[in-house]
């Protein structure tokens, strides 16, 4: 039988107007469908014209400016229900999605959702389950004292994984689920054995304990900084921003 590792995956990614996922806003998006390993992706992508200013800094790290995005991006409203439903439909195939950092770029869709189609992420798997597998949770567990940074590009550079394009959506997107996938082949005595429903399960309990253990770093170290214990979606707010 097959792997998880080794059949169809689905990955997501966004470039966004900054790091706050209850006030900033999506730019660009990208699903990419791949059925096997080596084999050609399917890929999908979205560009917003996102209604606010989009920071200098922002621009400086995926280079889509206000001017480009006024010209060609399309309104939100559209493109979240758009998102939300090719998310829905790999789901409904039994596709795991990969999403790096997932809490980051799945609760801000949360929060688009609710902001312009007064709907959330939940309603959309209401049937049919997201199972998400997400790199960042995965490496940080099964290779937990390894030194240094865990960011896309740094786990790109340790699981030998090409990623070409930083920081577009799609690029990132492709090279998330490569990573996933070398994951699974390093670490297959202890993740072969285990469906991807299983795994969603036990990522949510690791990524906690890992939240636990960063915020008595951040305590020790003298920081009133707050790290959120969910996965792989924040609560929502009351209203979002």
């Amino acid at each position: 039988m097959t792997c998880w590792y080794e059949g169809p995956l689905a990955a997501f990614d966004t470039e966004t107007t900054g790091v706050d996922v209850e006030t900033d806003r999506i730019v660009s998006a990208a699903v990419v469908v791949q059925d096997a390993p080596g084999t050609r992706p399917r890929v999908t992508r979205w560009l917003v014209n996102p209604g606010v200013p989009v920071p200098a800094g922002a621009t400086a790290v995926h280079g889509l400016t206000d001017e480009r995005l006024q010209r060609e991006g399309r309104w939100p409203s559209p493109v979240m229900e758009e998102i939300a439903r090719v998310l829905a439909e790999q789901a409904s195939r039994g596709r795991p999605l990969v999403v790096m950092n997932a809490p980051f770029d799945l609760t801000l869709l949360d929060r688009e959702l609710r902001r312009h189609r007064a709907s959330s992420l939940d309603q959309w798997f209401e049937t049919t389950p997201l199972r998400v597998l997400d790199p960042r949770v995965l490496d940080k567990h099964l290779d937990r004292y390894r030194k240094g940074r865990r960011t896309l590009t740094d786990l790109c550079a340790h699981y030998e994984v090409v990623l070409d394009g930083a920081h577009d959506a799609a690029a990132d997107a492709q090279a998330a689920m490569d990573v996933v996938r070398a994951v699974g082949h390093r670490f297959a005595t202890r993740l072969a054995r285990l469906s991807p429903a299983e795994l969603h399960t036990l990522q949510a309990v690791w990524h906690a304990a890992q939240a636990r253990g960063l915020q008595a770093w951040f305590a020790r170290s003298g920081s009133e900084e707050a790290v959120d214990p969910a996965w792989p979606l924040r609560p929502g707010l009351a209203a979002a921003a």
